[in-house]
Parts: C-alpha cells; structure tokens; sequence
C-alpha cells in the first residue's frame, strides 16, 4: 500500500533544498582534538555537533570534515605553546566472549566499542574463516596515552598565486611542495573550494623547483600515521619507487597531507572495498567521500525515470497496483527512486545543500527531447537518468553540448560520451575479471562445461586456460538438439583428487541443476570442487537449482555488487524500513549508492569530472565505482566484485 500512495505523490515534482549554507560551518579535526573541545571552541554543545555528524559518535578521526551548526559568534582561536596534544591508544587486556547466534563481527564491535580490524588482527582465524557461534575470541581493550609533539613550523617566506582553472588545495599544494595544511596555515581564510582566478599565498620557490602537474599520473594524500610499509601494502610500490617519483621525499620523509604521485593504476588496482557497514571488515579502505564534505554551496541535482504518471489512473488505488505489479520497468523504476530519496535524505544531514529537479520521462524519446528543450540544464550538476538505453543516449547527446554529466543508472550498452558516466561495468569486465581471480591459482586443475550454444565461450577459455579440459552437453539422439543433460560418467577422468574448478557456461537452469547436482556428488575429503561462471545468468537462480548445492560447491562468480548480509543494520537499512516498511532490495540500494557517489563527488571536488582523479575509488551499501575514462568518450565504471556462496549465504572475496 506505501507503495501506491508514494507514487501518487510523486505527482507533485519533488524538489528539496536542506538549510542555507550560512547556518553552518565546516571544521576539520586535528590529530589530539575531542568532540568536546570543538564544541567549545564554537560555543555549541555535544549533542549539536552529534545531530550533524551521528558517525562522530563511534569514533572521531583526524582530518575528517565535521558539520558544525552557527552559534551567532565567530569561533575563537588560542596561541599554541609550540606543543600539540596527541591522544594514542595502547594495548591494556582483553575481554574473552564466546560468540552467540546471530552475532556479527559488525554487532561486536558495536557492544565493546572497536574497530572490526582490531578484533580480526587479535583472533587471526578470522581472517580465513567467517564468524561461527561458538567461537571463542579475545577482545582487545585499549587505554589512552597523551603525549605532546612539536607543532609544524608555520610556513615563510610566500608569494601568491593565480588559481588556474581545475585546480584544487592539493594540486597546489603538490606543485609547491607542502601539504594540505601547511597551504591553508599560509591562507587562513581559504574557503573550502578554490575558484579560477582567485588569488592566495604559496612558498616562494624558483621557478625551476615548482613541479609540474602530470595527467598521465595519479595523486595520493597521505593519510595520518602511514608509513612506507602501509604505503606498499595500499598502493603495492615500494620506498624506492615513491621515491623516485616523489624525489624530496628522502630528504623530507612522509608527512601527513603530503601529496604523492604515483602511477596511474596503482591505488585502484590494489584497492579493496570496505565492508564495515556489514561487519566484514576489510584491509584496505577505500575513499569515504562522506568524511570531506566541504562545499555547502547548492548543487542542482535533475533525476529523470519514467514513472508513466501519464498512464496511472490516480483515481483508482487499485488501478494504480495493477499497473504496477505488471510493468517491471516502474517497478525498478519506483525501486530505484525509493534508494536515490533515502540518499537525499542522507546527504540533507550531512549539510550538503540541494536543488532536487525530477522528471518524468515517461519512457517516450518524445518526451524526454520535450524536457530538454523546455527546461535549462546549464547550471545542472549532475543528470541521473533517464534509465533506458535510447532515451538516456538522446538526453546525454542534449546535454553534451552545456558539458553536463549525465550518469547512467543501470544499463551497460550505453554510449559513452564525452559527458557520460556509465556507473554499472559492462559483460566484459565482468568475464575479464572471474578469468584473472582463477588464473592466479597455477594449483587447480581447470574444466569448462558448456551446453551447445556456449562453445564459443568454452573456446575462449581453453584459450585462456591452456590444460583446461573441456565438457560439453549431450545431444539428443532423436531430436539432434541440446538435450542440457550430463551423468557422472562424464566427470570420471576428468575430477581428479585436489582443487577442481569448474566453469559452468549456460542459460538453462536444468543444465545447472544437473551439473551441479553431479558435482556436488562427486566431492570427497580428497577431491575439492569449486563452481564458477563468467556469466551468472537467471539460470544459476532458478528455483529448480539446489542452493545446498551451490554453496557447498563455493559457487563464485563476477558481480557488480555485493550482496548485504541480511543481518545487516546499517543507518540506511533502519531509514528504507522505517519509510517503506520493507526492507531495500538490489534496486533500491543502488538508487542509494549511485546518488550518494554523484552527489559527494560534486561537493567534494571541483566537479563529477573532476572527482575522477580526486577519488579513484568509491564504496558504499552494495556497490562501488571506480571511472576510468575513454580516449576520445567519457566515464565508465570498472569496479566489479567477486562474489562466493559459503554456508548458504553469498561474501564478497577479498582479492
């Protein structure tokens, strides 16, 4: 029923605008500060900063952007004595608890207030193996230790500087050799985002020692406390490399907000996704944009679905759910919009100021030219939609020339313009990355099965997989067609004692049944199975395939999301149940995932184009987004997961 009534609402445009820029400030928390001591700093009490930045509550890191309300008076500063407080956490006892059904790691770390990587790095086995009730483990309690250290030395001796267009503090910042906070303690009074032509303080350097900006390259910022260890393990170049490319760096050592360049591909290629919102943890953190809100200026955000309000009989309820239960495109469509208000909702809390415009497309080419041709886009940020693939081409080809991004929800095939952002990875990706994830395993012995219209595949990987052996379906002997049906007898010389991979290349979900039916069967304490696909089809989810089967084979295969664990509680679990009593399914949370992206790339960068370079990497619920752009087009995402059944539910493995 909510869902009848939120899209007659939607008859009424939706358009949001969260509170003017001037009731906030911005604060960027320095390595010893407490919640406390930044509220008195602005005159504000706790629970104001807390309302605003509810993360803050689990744990204030250092060099995160906070939200901080105006208390009617300008924040006072205090001389330092030379001497920084710096607050450290060191080893004190641990807890012993045996875990209890349904707990998690995430819900753990919860109850006796640690980080998930923490209770893994002192219970290693759960590095290999998923939490269990009745496991026994040690938590870790932590004390904290003040120590006082010097504080950098202002910066002498500047000069200023024209900001050209693009640039940004920490582009600057590289040219000239300083970090991010050394150029705003030169600029007291920066504002968050620079604007061409605006002018500010820089060292005074010769010119041959500036550095050149280099496109062929990559930026990274380094965070507080990374060394050259954690540097090689993130971004996998050792001392020498960085310092070859980053030559002051074995005069001056690492410093914290020091820019470095490194070579195009190295952190996204290294990079894993974080898993804290589900408890998994993860080794490697990618960008959280959410940390770096920094410009409060509006940002004009259009959405453009076909909600087909056109043909809804607003009259009639059940009308309306008839409608509904029968075209599958609104139903991804309202799915889809239910994620993208929830993240409006969000990003209104995190003090990011929106103009909302949303369109209805109502899935006609006609239409769609008819908004673009009434309605101006050149002060538009960003462009969500439209959801298929001609009526997004059109809009996107529209919109080329006010050089407005245009991002594609969910579709592959679309055009890449030089203004397009397609979010979701193509089929190729997909294949490409389940080929590279088991060619790293030289142990294994490899066997393609394929029914009659997938040779070709079984081809491509025997090419790829030279010892593979090669399975294909029966024929029907009266029929001469595929008869989608293999016996064990077919698997007897080929699985053999040891780690077994099989490739499954079908669209027929009782070629899938019967295959994997006859593998799991074959499984020993001596022969080890996994089930693998570079297509994982409707078949593979049919109700006639066994998922015992499935998970007990570790069925894994390319996905271009993650699945969320249904114990899940994340902030945007609890708010979709609380607004749709029900809880999100894949379409919604990628509705969330995507607007989030578009919208913290706009405010935390110059602009979607810009963001690129600025944040290789971006994860969130369900899915990740790492663009890359074409030689002579634009965006496309490439950022796919790999996914395993274990224990009839389905983890993301840790590349």
């Amino acid at each position: 029923m909510k869902k009848i009534i939120y899209i007659l609402t939607l008859l009424i445009l939706f358009t949001c605008a969260s509170a003017n820029a001037q009731k906030y400030n911005t604060h960027r928390v320095k390595s010893g500060e407490t919640i406390e001591s930044i509220a008195k700093k602005y005159k504000i009490t706790t629970s104001d900063i807390y309302k605003l930045n509810p993360d803050a509550r689990e744990k204030l890191r250092s060099n995160s952007v906070l939200i901080i309300p105006k208390a009617g008076s300008t924040p006072t500063t205090t001389a330092t004595s030379g001497k920084e407080k710096v607050v450290e956490k060191t080893l004190d006892r641990y807890i012993k608890h045996k875990t209890k059904r349904k707990e998690t790691l995430f819900s753990l770390s919860q109850k006796y207030n640690v980080e998930i990587e923490e209770i893994k790095k002192h219970n290693k086995f759960l590095y290999a193996n998923n939490l269990r009730k009745g496991d026994k483990l040690e938590i870790p309690v932590y004390k904290k230790v003040i120590t006082y250290v010097d504080v950098a030395p202002e910066i002498e001796d500047s000069t200023t500087y024209v900001v050209k267009p693009q640039e940004g503090k920490w582009r600057i910042a590289y040219k000239y050799g300083i970090t991010v906070q050394e150029l705003e303690a030169l600029n007291p009074n920066i504002p968050s985002m620079l604007k061409p032509g605006q002018t500010i303080n820089v060292p005074n350097l010769e010119t041959n020692k500036v550095k050149a900006f280099d496109e062929k390259y990559s930026y990274y910022k380094v965070l507080p406390k990374e060394g050259f260890y954690r540097l090689k393990v993130k971004l996998g170049l050792e001392q020498t490399d960085l310092e070859r490319l980053n030559p002051e760096l074995a005069t001056t050592g690492l410093k914290e907000g020091m820019i470095l360049k490194i070579p195009l591909d190295a952190y996204i290629n290294s990079i894993q996704n974080d898993n804290t919102a589900n408890g998994t943890g993860a080794s490697i953190e990618t960008i959280k944009l959410s940390n770096n809100v920094t410009d409060l200026s509006v940002k004009n955000i259009a959405v453009m679905l076909p909600f087909k309000l056109n043909k809804i009989n607003t009259d009639s309820v059940f009308d309306a759910k008839q409608k509904i239960k029968n075209d599958r495109t609104l139903n991804i469509t309202l799915d889809l919009y239910s994620g993208v208000l929830v993240a409006f909702d969000s990003l209104k809390k995190l003090g990011v100021n929106l103009k909302v415009d949303v369109y209805d497309t109502q899935n006609r080419l006609s239409e769609v030219n008819s908004i673009i041709r009434n309605n101006n886009f050149s002060n538009t940020h960003a462009v969500i939609g439209p959801l298929l693939i001609n009526n997004f081409n059109a809009a996107a080809s529209a919109l080329e020339r006010d050089n407005v991004p245009v991002v594609s929800p969910i579709m592959n095939k679309v055009k890449v313009g030089r203004n397009v952002f397609r979010s979701r990875a193509d089929d190729a990706v997909l294949k490409s990355k389940i080929i590279d994830y088991f060619k790293t395993d030289s142990t294994s012995q490899i066997v393609v099965v394929s029914d009659q219209k997938n040779k070709a595949t079984s081809t491509t990987l025997k090419a790829k997989f030279a010892n593979a052996q090669l399975v294909s379906s029966r024929i029907d002997k009266k029929t001469k067609k595929d008869a989608y049906n293999l016996t064990s007898d077919d698997f007897i010389d080929i699985i053999k004692p040891g780690n077994n991979v099989v490739f499954l290349e079908t669209s027929n979900a009782g070629f899938v049944s019967n295959v994997a039916s006859i593998l799991n069967g074959l499984q020993t304490d001596e022969i080890k199975i996994t089930l693998t696909t570079t297509d994982q089809n409707k078949a593979f989810e049919n109700e006639e395939v066994s998922n015992y089967h499935l998970s007990n084979l570790h069925f894994t295969y390319p996905s271009i999301s993650k699945i969320l664990d249904s114990e899940s509680s994340n902030s945007f679990v609890r708010q979709y149940k609380k607004q749709y009593d029900i809880s999100p399914n894949e379409y919604a949370i990628r509705g969330f995932d995507l607007t989030m992206d578009v919208v913290l790339r706009t405010v935390t960068s110059q602009d979607l184009y810009q963001s690129v370079i600025d944040a290789p990497m971006t994860s969130y619920i369900e899915n990740k987004f790492a663009y890359k752009k074409k030689l002579f087009g634009g965006y496309y995402n490439e950022s796919v997961y790999i996914v395993q059944y274990n224990d009839l539910k389905i983890d993301e493995v840790k590349q």
